[in-house]
């Protein structure tokens, strides 16, 4: 039986006291400036004392205009530092490490929340997405940049880089949202290369021991999992980052594109060389058995999402039953006000299908 609870370590930075990470969940928690509230605060820190090997922050994005909900903590501001350090502060204090999820939802920005129209690779219609110029695109890469050199003044041991879900990074690694002509376009190395040079960015602007992980999505949005597969070879091999997180959407499930079933998804993945870059899976893991079993296949750890909204302290359960299962859905609300979910975020819960009970 694979052992949940042996530490972790990165090619850079601290190790992880076990293989559990709390995905990076929206919770619409924060002040309307980006700055973190109690809140947000309290649901995160909750978690690291409940026993995740890491914490990791929701979306924070890196530019104003790159919002993609309310609520969103940001962290395209000095003044969003102060926020950000008590929270790094805290969640280190429980013993997790504590990470920043960087962030910019491009057309999945809503004109009515940031006020103008939203950017993206090349002009959407059906968002009312306008294109970025080669400028802004040297700005946005800059200021993701920015952003994780604010978490590391923060006092956070790492970054995530949002690449998944079909924002941002996304929406340029995509053919369909990606029709530019330049150096950002075209070809799958060049729709790579804003994603790259972030990484290569944080990576010269951070202090050594910085630890960088990055998510992808490996199928909708346009994506090729034979392109994302090459991809994530490249960073493997290259060692660009210190762990990857595959946000499956079902760690069970098989490819959608129909040459590639027969197979999981995951094993996309796991059957690379990886030399000594972590990877992680997320994707409706909810037991600990569900969470052995994705180690058992291949991965080096796992990320709860639903799981750990429901149990602040799943790590704990987990080491000590490991049949744990969370409670059954639906759970009340106060249920969720019990386990460190804020009013704002219970709402929100509660517009997910049998999810809140009333």
């Amino acid at each position: 039986m694979t052992d949940l609870f042996a530490p972790m370590s990165f090619i850079r930075g601290p190790a992880m006291q076990n293989r559990l990470m709390l995905a990076p969940l929206t919770n619409l928690q924060s002040h309307p400036d980006g700055t973190l509230s109690h809140d947000e605060h309290r649901w995160l820190t909750l978690r690291a004392q409940g026993g995740f090997g890491l914490t990791m922050t929701a979306a924070a994005h890196v530019q104003r205009i790159g919002q993609g909900f309310p609520g969103q903590v940001g962290v395209f501001s000095d003044i969003h530092i102060p926020g950000l350090a008590r929270l790094a502060e805290d969640i280190r204090k429980a013993g997790s490490l504590a990470v920043v999820q960087l962030h910019h939802a491009g057309m999945r920005s809503p004109a009515a929340l940031i006020g103008e129209a939203p950017v993206c690779p090349s002009e959407d219609a059906d968002t009312g997405s306008r294109a970025l110029t080669l400028d802004e695109v040297h700005q946005l890469r800059d200021d993701f940049i920015a952003a994780a050199v604010r978490a590391d003044k923060a006092g956070f041991d790492g970054v995530e880089i949002h690449g998944a879900h079909g924002y941002i990074v996304c929406q340029f690694l995509s053919a369909e949202t990606n029709r530019r002509t330049d150096v950002y376009g075209g070809s799958p190395e060049n729709r790579a290369r804003l994603v790259l040079e972030i990484l290569d960015g944080v990576r010269a602007a951070c202090r050594p021991d910085f630890n960088l992980g990055l998510r992808l999505s490996p199928e909708r949005f346009g994506l090729s999992l034979m392109e994302v597969r090459d991809l994530v070879g490249r960073l493997f091999s290259e060692a660009k980052i210190d762990y990857l997180d595959m946000s499956l959407w079902d760690c069970f499930k098989e490819p959608v594109e129909e040459a590639h079933r027969g197979r999981t998804l995951m094993s996309y993945f796991t059957d690379l060389p990886r030399g000594d870059v972590r990877l992680g899976v997320a994707g409706k893991i909810m037991s600990a058995a569900d969470a052995r079993a994705m180690l058992d296949a291949g991965a080096d750890f796992v990320l709860l999402g639903r799981a750990a909204i429901l149990h602040h302290d799943w790590p704990q359960k987990a080491r000590a039953n490991p049949d744990f299962r969370p409670v059954s859905l639906p759970v009340t609300r106060a249920h969720l006000e019990a386990e460190g979910l804020g009013p704002a975020f219970v709402t929100y819960m509660s517009t997910w299908a049998g999810f809140v009970d009333g």
